[in-house]
């Protein structure tokens, strides 16, 4: 199957994987550790093959269009931070649902954020341009929101020693997917190996979505109010990202193509970044890495409304007609 149809019907992947592990996890309770064992490698795997295809020599690149860049770095980092923690106040006084929803929201996307750029015919040039950014002022300035907006320093949550495992299983396959591209270079053979692996990341993170519901059955089984309280929260979020990317297209003059992405920027929320430290957190906090899950499960069913709304009726290209309609 090619790259194309893995990502139109990714959604019904994910959505399929959740539900096998929720029914082995139920019927099979025995491989639960295993399963909680197995997501490690499989995040790392998952990691490694999305990495491998992003720009991470293209920064110098994006530097050249400040007015996009710029516009999509302040929704992200200023405006994006300052809805979610609206969004939490709304939030059950929970410290786990709490800190698993700042997790998921605060940070943009890096993977299917281009995917869905794509499909809803947005910039997708200017997309991968952003991520490197996007990708690493996120792991810089999570530490200093959760502190801000959550109200509790780091340290207080997660220890030295849950971290670590957490940051290898990220920079680990960071690292390495930056040396696979150097090593591929300009190596027709090479980059037809890297190329291989454009399809793996959407059955990897069916993967991951499988063993954390086997792992987490019984948590996601009985966890009916967290979900409607996740569903609720994810829907308004998609609903203010999308608004404040219309408000942010139309103050910076953005063409049509660049709003899109915008868009997709805003809405879209790197669920798999995150929950490698939701996994790492101590007992009694599960409900954080359920809450991970749960978003990017309610995200991808708002992409498929998205990618028809985004370009349908937020974006819609102005053809000549409607330009004489406009100017009479």
């Amino acid at each position: 199957m090619t790259r194309e149809r893995l990502e139109r019907h990714q959604v019904w992947f994910y959505l399929a994987a959740l539900v096998l592990g929720l029914l082995l996890g139920q019927v099979a309770p025995g491989l639960g550790p295993a399963a909680q064992a197995s997501v490690w490698p499989a995040l790392a795997l998952l990691l490694y093959a999305t990495f491998t295809q992003l720009p991470l020599t293209s920064v110098p690149k994006a530097f050249r269009d400040i007015r996009f860049l710029g516009t999509a770095l302040v929704g992200n980092f200023v405006l994006v931070p300052l809805l979610v923690w609206g969004l939490v106040q709304l939030a059950p006084p929970d410290p786990a649902l709490r800190l698993g929803l700042l997790l998921v929201l605060l940070v943009p996307c890096t993977d299917w954020f281009i995917t869905f750029t794509r499909l809803g015919g947005g910039d997708g040039a200017r997309a991968t341009a952003l991520t490197p950014f996007s990708l690493l002022l996120q792991l810089l300035l999570l530490p200093v929101y959760l502190w801000l907006l959550g109200g509790t320093p780091v340290t207080g949550v997660f220890t030295p020693g849950q971290v670590w495992p957490a940051l290898l299983v990220l920079l680990g396959p960071l690292v390495l997917a930056a040396l696979t591209l150097r090593w591929a270079g300009d190596r027709p053979r090479s980059r037809r190996l890297v190329e291989r692996l454009e399809v793996a990341p959407v059955p990897l993170l069916a993967v991951v979505i499988l063993l954390v519901g086997v792992s987490h059955a019984d948590e996601i089984a009985g966890s009916g109010a967290v979900l409607r309280v996740v569903a609720g929260l994810a829907g308004l979020y998609l609903v203010g990202a999308v608004t404040l990317a219309v408000l942010l297209a139309r103050l910076a003059r953005l063409p049509v193509g660049q709003g899109r992405t915008l868009a997709f920027s805003l809405a879209t929320r790197n669920s798999f970044i995150v929950l490698p430290f939701a996994l790492t957190l101590p007992a009694g906090w599960e409900t954080a890495a359920l809450v991970v899950v749960l978003q990017s499960v309610v995200e991808l069913l708002g992409m498929i409304v998205l990618v028809r709304l985004v370009p349908g009726v937020f974006f819609r290209e102005v053809t000549p007609r409607r330009r004489a309609q406009a100017g009479s």
